[in-house]
């Protein structure tokens, strides 16, 4: 029994993190980049075969999908 309550206490300490959609982390990655005063970026939000040569800076849906950043010219 104490397993049991010790894995649903670590699953619910960890749920925030699983809970996370792509489109929030991406946000907050772009409210980062701002606050450092970069401009001229693109943040997409791609599944893992789409990435490519571009820098990925997130992972989310459990890894399935990446957020990548390309600096524009």
């Amino acid at each position: 029994m104490k397993v049991f309550a010790l894995s649903c206490a670590l699953l619910l300490a960890a749920s925030p993190v699983f809970a996370k959609s792509c489109d929030e982390l991406k946000t907050e990655i772009a409210a980062k980049l701002d606050a450092k005063s970069v401009t001229g970026y693109t943040l997409e939000i791609v599944a893992n075969d789409q990435v490519g040569e571009r820098k990925v800076v997130g992972s989310c849906e459990g890894g399935a999908k990446k957020i990548v950043y390309t600096k524009g010219s």
